[in-house]
């Protein structure tokens, strides 16, 4: 019994060993180690405008390379967020480390990071492209240069970046190939001639792209003598490893038991995992100059690690860190607060998540008398509010409210100071303030020239200055504004997609800080203010804004015992009113005829009853109110 128990054990570890072999050919066939040599390494990124096939053209390219097998491939393979395939966007950069063998029969490792289409994420697109040598610009055959195709290609003409474009669709009817490239060459100043054709759903050019790549794309610069740097694009929270570090090696080696220094956080870490992504994370012995990859260092504090620093040795730091991509600001902000106040550390701690491969997310902790204990948060746009607002609930099941969004205003003081302000709580006392200053910005709109009219109204009436007008081709126009930011925040895109079928596209950058007229409009529930639903709006705006906010309110809040007011007031003028009708009893439903001063003694005695009500009485605003008013579009 003995011996047969003991040999079915030593046949389980025969199996075992076996079966470990036959892994490790398997794995070797899937992913060949390539010979290292930085020459045969291409470092590039996709770019293009939102839905104009770049996750696809990275599909086909896993697809050719073999890099994922037949049967684990799947549409959008890159983006892996199930809200990414839900809208069909890509919202996160994702590395994956390729083999390609050539024409030649030369087999090249190609790195390639994924972004971004839309311009609320063009930081992702930024520290893409810090770590690249070379970007592929996707352009839709069908729709031609794009407002977010031009901001993001002249991303990478700043980093000096050596640009392929690429034009997509072709298999389209209504693909103007020929037309596109004209627009390449007139509208981003790239020479077209060698854009190439393709179509990613059908495979069709493909292998041309490879091979461009490897003629066009510069290998990467070594210089073996220098110390290790590594620049760190992105990274990831591991619950069970802690943070994961995505990094571009510049220069020296990193491998297993090397001691690492973060030079912006001055942090030490001795690294137990490097590894590429293939697209999932395959541990490797050692990283070198050029390329791309991951490491773990038990990393569990989220603040210890900053995107865009320098990662260095300890035995032997760098002496200066190297140049980070572009730092951008918050342009918008929002409060989050837990619905049930219990949920405040869980919202904390998933806030803290976010922020580690979200750079742009700026977190502050805030309070309000109205929703309690809460966040401020800054976002580089509404999208960007929204799908981090979608994230905390959907991976973090949270149930959380958000506040209207707001922008920041500089005032300066009669005492000469300048303060920053983007929440009316903390609006100073109306006879301090000098001046208030707006942040404005220049925005790039691309239309069909059928649609100039009512672009131009939409303009006006979000107090928007022309500045030019180019024409692109026969069809489309390049428009460009200047708008306040926060006219634009809220429901501009919506109208400007309405109005031009879906066709129209815009961007925007910040450009200066202007004086503005400014005010608080404050809103009054019962004659005390209420700062939740207060906010800071243009004068010219802020009569239509108080009529919606008082007519929304008196929809919410439920009837009370006695009339009450709900008032739009800037400074001590009113400039709104909406009036909750009370909730009244029939006192005279007792006196069956007889003299009718019975009944107007009764209701008078009412009448007293309810004036005292009402100057003893407080409103009781419900939770349900301040969401509803919050989730209005007027607001």
């Amino acid at each position: 019994m003995g011996l047969s128990l003991y040999r079915t054990h030593f046949e389980n570890l025969i199996w075992a060993g076996a079966k470990f072999q036959f892994l490790k050919c398997v794995r070797y066939i899937l992913f060949p180690m390539v010979p290292y040599d930085p020459t045969l390494i291409r470092n590039f990124s996709i770019i293009a405008h939102i839905d104009h096939g770049k996750s696809t053209l990275a599909d086909r390219l896993l697809e050719l390379t073999k890099t994922i097998p037949d049967r684990e491939m799947q549409e959008q393979v890159l983006d892996a967020m199930e809200l990414e395939r839900e809208k069909g966007i890509t919202i996160k950069a994702h590395p994956v480390a390729l083999d390609y063998r050539a024409k030649d029969g030369i087999l090249y490792r190609f790195n390639i990071i994924d972004t971004p289409g839309h311009v609320d994420f063009s930081y992702e697109v930024s520290r893409s492209l810090a770590a690249c040598e070379g970007a592929l610009l996707v352009i839709d055959a069908t729709q031609g240069v794009q407002a977010q195709t031009l901001a993001h290609v002249h991303l990478a003409i700043e980093r000096g970046l050596e640009i392929i474009p690429v034009i997509n669709k072709i298999d389209l009817p209504a693909a103007d190939p020929e037309g596109v490239k004209q627009q390449i060459e007139d509208v981003i100043g790239l020479d077209s001639s060698f854009a190439i054709l393709c179509s990613a759903k059908k495979g069709i050019g493909i292998e041309e792209i490879c091979e461009r790549i490897i003629q066009m794309i510069p290998s990467p610069q070594v210089r073996e003598e220098e110390e290790l740097r590594a620049l760190v694009f992105d990274s990831h929270y591991d619950p069970f490893r802690g943070v994961m570090t995505y990094l571009r090696l510049m220069n020296g080696e990193l491998t297993k038991g090397t001691r690492i220094f973060f030079m912006a956080t001055k942090k030490e870490f001795e690294i137990f995992e490097v590894g590429i992504f293939t697209p999932r994370a395959h541990p490797v012995t050692l990283l070198r100059p050029g390329e791309v990859g991951y490491c773990v260092a038990g990393i569990k504090n989220t603040h210890d690690i900053k995107i865009g620093d320098t990662l260095t040795s300890t035995q032997r730091p760098a002496k200066e860190p190297l140049p980070g991509f572009r730092v951008i600001s918050p342009v918008v902000y929002a409060g989050i607060y837990p619905v049930e106040s219990s949920d405040f550390e869980s919202l904390k701690d998933a806030l803290t998540k976010l922020q580690l491969n979200d750079a742009a997310l700026n977190v502050e902790q805030e309070s309000s008398l109205a929703l309690g204990f809460g966040f401020r948060c800054g976002f580089l746009g509404l999208l960007h509010l929204e799908i981090v607002f979608e994230r905390l609930q959907r991976e973090f099941d949270l149930d959380i409210i958000t506040t209207a969004p707001s922008v920041v205003y500089k005032f300066t003081l009669s005492d000469g100071t300048e303060e920053k302000i983007d929440n009316v709580a903390h609006y100073p006392d109306p006879t301090c303030i000098e001046c208030i200053e707006e942040p404005w910005v220049v925005c790039h709109i691309m239309v069909p020239s059928e649609f100039l009219g009512a672009v131009m109204s939409l303009g006006m009436e979000k107090r928007g200055f022309l500045i030019k007008t180019e024409t692109l081709d026969a069809k489309r126009l390049l428009l460009t504004y200047r708008f306040p930011l926060n006219e634009i925040l809220t429901d501009f895109n919506d109208k400007l997609k309405s109005i031009s079928r879906g066709y129209g596209s815009f961007d925007y950058e910040f450009e200066k800080y202007e004086l503005g007229e400014i005010i608080k409009l404050e809103i009054r529930v019962n004659e005390e203010p209420v700062d939740a639903f207060s906010c800071l709006v243009h004068r010219s705006k802020a009569e239509s804004k108080g009529r919606a906010l008082c007519k929304k309110l008196a929809e919410v809040i439920p009837p009370q015992q006695f009339k009450v007011p709900i008032q739009a007031a800037i400074g001590g003028k009113v400039i709104a009113r909406e009036t909750i009708r009370a909730l009244s009893k029939n006192v005279t439903a007792k006196c069956y005829g007889g003299d009718i001063t019975r009944k107007r003694k009764l209701w008078e005695k009412q009448k007293k009853g309810k004036k005292k009500m009402k100057e003893i009485g407080k409103v009781n605003i419900p939770q349900s109110a301040f969401m509803a008013v919050l989730k209005t579009e007027d607001y």
